[in-house]
């Protein structure tokens, strides 16, 4: 396992292990926790020399071999730099957090776990090769960004703007991995190193690129998308330094970065980026001016400061790229400062309001220090990185400027856009530190210790260290671009001498400071813009919208009308099906209208079954008519030599009359309800009528369209060869498509707990008194002798266990005779199918349902007493006890080195009696078999002794009220 590999994976446990830590020890935990991203950040740094020297490292995990999808990482200058940035900024901040909330925060274990989730994401995102796999990341930022922002749950605001960044960049990742899906097929491979190497050419390429382009904008909160990010300022500062300085937003621009070289010259990439990058800059830097919260000062200005970035890029050449990373890295170490130190004013003052907060420059001088030298940095300022990356910007915008006009339009919004940045960075100085008259000096409300500024003055440090030391850092700027030879970019220094970038550079700090003072007030200089047509104000009516059609559209579609929802779906599906089937289907050239003279008359009963049903008065006539269509499909089975077929359709018809019986006995006899209009017969005759014949046309076009020999050919050898089994069908339930098995095993537990819970009022459980084996014994012992001496006059006894208990009004004699006789035969038959089935007809389904019919007769004869004498365990326990049987029968191959549900087999030679087959997919089938018998018993118990019970309650609840009158 490679550095990155273990790194992330090291990183990834961490934050799952970290939450009972940090409720332990609280917001000291932050202390050890940011020694983790600061040791993969040491890691890194290790191989910088590597990596500087042109070595690329790459790292691959199979993942989906056999659609040649892996976990690819690939460690090259970009994704050092970036991966330097992402665990060296989250340990500063991790740092900050120890000081910045209180020892009672809420949500303090929480923040930490998805804090350091976010930081495996991020560092995953910059590491990845694989699309894919960089998608998945993409997301995860996505997902943890939302926890983070929400992070305060009751406040309406942050869950608001967590909600409104989730949506943006949700649909902007969307569109991205469409992009990405059609780039990766156009390239042939799925890694975005090869998809740059050799780009996909043509207008589904075009297409693609300007799809990513649209997640990447999101992501970096770009117009039309940039109202997301000052919304998001919600979050707690922490969160503000890091995903929206240093880590989250920097994704966008990271990935506009990486795909550049390849498709700049994509028709209008280059004007789409600078345009929209120029109307961020300027829209940013203005709003920044007329703020009077200093975070969304800072916040307008990132918003800025990225578009600044993306216009840059955009312009598509590796010399804008080259000032393009410095002024990104440059921005990070400096904006991140500013967050952190908003945040000590929030806590210290307990205000952000420019309006209310004096004369702090001089009560914490240090503080506004660290302010004062981020700022500056910000602003351009030497010796600042910050001065030295926006003039190798200029500088180089005016160089290519000569090659692309487009060049000059950013160069002309650069320096627009720079003088707002001092002149809203002047303004932010002023409205945090500045004594201003007429406003009390700020009281200190709390204060935090000296501790909570090392991480600042880090990141303040290195944003010197960048300017005085630009030549150490040139070399990792050049080797992030790729230049042609003769349009090599400009080294970065703090001095190139009297340049036209300098002048320019001077311009700028003159006016920008001159702007500043201008807008240094606490009244406002203008009237406040109207939101009115502001993005924002789209997003809101927009979503206002979407959940107005969904209500109109829930109230008119959820109708509590079970008429009205088949009538919905059956309409879609002749709607799209059959319109898909007339456009698409292949027609037989003959048709067989019957394979057996038998089918006429079995097709007749069942039109007519059909028929009928439509017209009965009462539920049991309708019951029984839809009944014969089921039992005419089993004749039908039977005749085309599908005994297990016919057997299975058979008893499932007639479980499920009896479950419906079981039902209509609570409701009125007769079908009430007014009659239907004209109008809706004729609307249902339709519906039905289309149908019907849409049915009719899929069977002909199935047999129409088969050209080759069906792949059922081939069941019996596999039947036989991998389960040890003669009995196809069985086989392929327990073995070949034992999967699907157990998921229908599930969903049959499913159902049978829906059901429970609907009917029982307390527990699922049944409480009642049973009566035990040993009485229903000795009562039937007694019965027997009654019954054999003929002078006994009471010998006219039950004959099943429980029947003297049942009101003599229900009883009847002959039905209970019959259930004796039947019982223990249907029980042998039931077993015997069971044990069978891996060879003849029948199998645990089968077999199940025929002791279900057994236990149905019981209740019948005996009521529900007899079906608690008959089995007293609980329903759920034999379902749990069955699909234990078959989850152990899918799990314990896997010890001895083979495939999940893989078979095995051992035949017992029995002399002559013949050979016993022993598989253990029999004991899967017994799963199967315990399964179907616990749900017809879970039936029983709820939809007829239940309900029988609630029924006798009523009863004497009538009873006594009628006593009491």
């Amino acid at each position: 396992m490679g550095l990155m590999t273990s790194t992330l994976l090291a990183l990834a446990i961490l934050s799952l292990l970290i939450y009972p830590v940090i409720r332990r020890f609280g917001r000291r935990s932050f202390f050890v926790i940011a020694l983790a991203p600061l040791a993969a950040t040491v890691a890194f740094a290790t191989q910088s020399g590597r990596v500087l020297g042109g070595h690329v490292e790459t790292e691959s995990v199979a993942w989906v071999p056999q659609v040649d999808l892996s976990l690819t990482f690939r460690l090259d200058v970009i994704s050092l730099a970036f991966a330097l940035l992402v665990t060296g900024a989250g340990a500063l901040v991790l740092l900050y957090c120890a000081r910045y909330f209180d020892r009672n925060e809420s949500g303090l274990a929480r923040f930490g776990a998805v804090f350091l989730g976010f930081l495996v994401s991020m560092l995953g995102l910059v590491l990845a090769d694989d699309v894919y796999l960089l998608f998945i990341f993409w997301e995860s930022t996505t997902i943890f960004s939302f926890l983070l922002i929400g992070h305060s749950s009751k406040l309406r605001t942050s869950r608001a703007a967590a909600l409104q960044a989730l949506i943006v960049t949700t649909l902007g990742g969307l569109a991205m991995l469409v992009g990405l899906v059609i780039l990766s097929a156009g390239a042939g491979s799925s890694l975005l190193s090869d998809i740059v190497a050799q780009p996909p050419q043509g207008p589904a390429a075009v297409a693609a690129v300007y799809l990513v382009l649209v997640g990447a904008l999101s992501k970096s909160a770009i117009f039309p998308f940039h109202f997301w990010l000052p919304g998001a300022m919600a979050a707690p500062t922490p969160v503000s330094a890091y995903l929206h300085a240093a880590a989250m937003v920097k994704a966008g621009i990271y990935l506009i970065a990486r795909i550049t070289p390849a498709f700049a010259d994509v028709p209008g990439y280059r004007e789409t980026l600078v345009i929209l990058g120029g109307i961020t800059m300027l829209n940013g830097g203005i709003r920044a001016l007329r703020q009077y919260d200093i975070k969304l000062i800072v916040a307008h200005g990132t918003v800025s400061q990225l578009g600044f970035l993306v216009m840059v890029f955009g312009i598509g050449d590796p010399r804008a790229s080259f000032a393009g990373f410095a002024l990104l890295f440059a921005h990070a170490v400096a904006k991140a400062p500013l967050f952190l130190t908003v945040g000590i004013i929030d806590h210290r003052t307990g205000t952000r309001d420019l309006r209310k907060l004096s004369g702090l420059g001089r009560q914490a001088p240090l503080l506004a220090a660290i302010a004062v030298l981020a700022s500056l940095s910000m602003a351009g300022v030497p010796p600042f990185i910050g001065f030295v990356s926006k003039e190798a910007g200029l500088a180089e915008m005016l160089e290519i400027g000569h090659e692309l006009p487009i060049a000059y339009v950013a160069l002309v919004i650069a320096i627009l856009g720079s003088i707002l940045t001092v002149a809203y960075m002047g303004r932010f100085l002023w409205g945090a530190f500045a004594a201003k008259p007429g406003v009390k000096s700020c009281a200190v409300k709390h204060e935090m210790g000296s501790s909570i500024l090392v991480a600042p003055i880090v990141f303040v440090l290195f944003a010197l260290g960048g300017g005085l030391f630009a030549n150490a850092l040139d070399p990792w700027f050049q080797a992030m671009v790729d230049s042609a030879p003769g349009a090599e970019p400009e080294y970065l220094a703090l001095w190139h001498g009297f340049t036209a970038a300098l002048l320019i550079s001077v311009i700028v700090l003159g006016a920008g400071v001159g702007l500043a003072k201008v807008f240094s007030r606490t009244e406002p200089l203008l009237p406040p813009p109207s939101e009115r047509f502001s993005a924002s104000h789209a997003y809101w009516v927009v979503t206002y919208w979407v959940d107005s059609f969904a209500v109109r559209l829930t109230a008119m579609t959820q109708r509590g009308s079970l008429p009205f929802y088949l009538s919905v779906i059956l309409i879609v599906l002749v709607g799209v099906v059959g319109g898909t089937l007339f456009g698409t289907g292949t027609w037989p050239t003959a048709l067989e209208w019957m394979s057996s003279p038998a089918q006429v008359p079995i097709a007749i009963i069942m039109i007519a079954a059909a028929i009928f049903a439509l017209r009965a008065r009462t539920r049991f006539q309708s019951l029984v008519l839809v009944g014969v269509t089921g039992y005419g499909m089993a004749a039908i089975f039977a005749l085309h030599g599908a005994p297990d077929l016919a057997v299975t359709q058979a008893l499932v018809e007639t479980v499920t009359l009896i479950a419906f019986v079981l039902v209509i006995r609570r409701l009125p006899q007769h079908i009430g309800g007014s009659r239907p209009t004209a109008r809706v017969r004729l609307t249902r005759a339709l519906i039905g009528a289309g149908v019907g014949l849409l049915m009719g046309v899929v069977a002909l076009i199935a047999l129409g369209a088969r050209v080759a020999d069906p792949i059922s050919l081939l069941l019996p050898d596999l039947a036989y060869g991998g389960g040890h089994g003669s009995n196809v069908v069985n086989v392929t339930l327990v073995d070949i498509r034992g999967w699907d098995t157990m998921g229908e095993l599930s969903v049959i537990l499913a159902a049978a707990t829906g059901v429970a819970s609907l009917i029982f009022l307390k527990s699922r459980v049944d409480m009642s008194p049973k009566l035990s084996r040993r009485d229903a014994r000795t009562q039937a012992r007694e019965h027997l002798a009654r019954i054999a001496d003929p002078n006994d006059q009471t010998r006219r006894e039950a004959w099943v266990l429980a029947g003297r208990m049942l009101d003599p009004a229900h009883r009847s004699i002959f039905l209970e005779v019959v259930v004796r006789l039947i019982f223990h035969a249907l029980i042998i038959l039931s077993i015997y199918l069971l044990l069978t089935g891996h060879n003849t007809p029948g199998g645990g389904f089968a077999g199940g349902l025929v002791a279900g019919l057994a236990l149905v007769a019981r209740y019948l004869a005996g009521g529900r007493h007899e079906l608690r004498a008959t089995v007293p365990l609980d329903a759920g326990k034999i379902l749990g006890t069955g699909l234990t049987l078959a989850v152990s029968m899918a799990i314990i191959p896997l010890f001895f080195g083979q495939s999940a549900l893989a078979s095995a087999w051992v035949d017992i030679d029995l002399g002559f009696l013949g050979d016993l087959p022993l598989v253990t997919s029999t004991v899967f089938d017994i799963g199967v078999y315990l399964v179907v018998f616990g749900l017809i018993l879970d039936v029983l118990r709820s939809l007829g002794a239940e309900i029988d019970e609630h029924e006798m309650d009523d009863s004497k609840g009538l009873v006594i009220g009628e006593v009491q009158k």
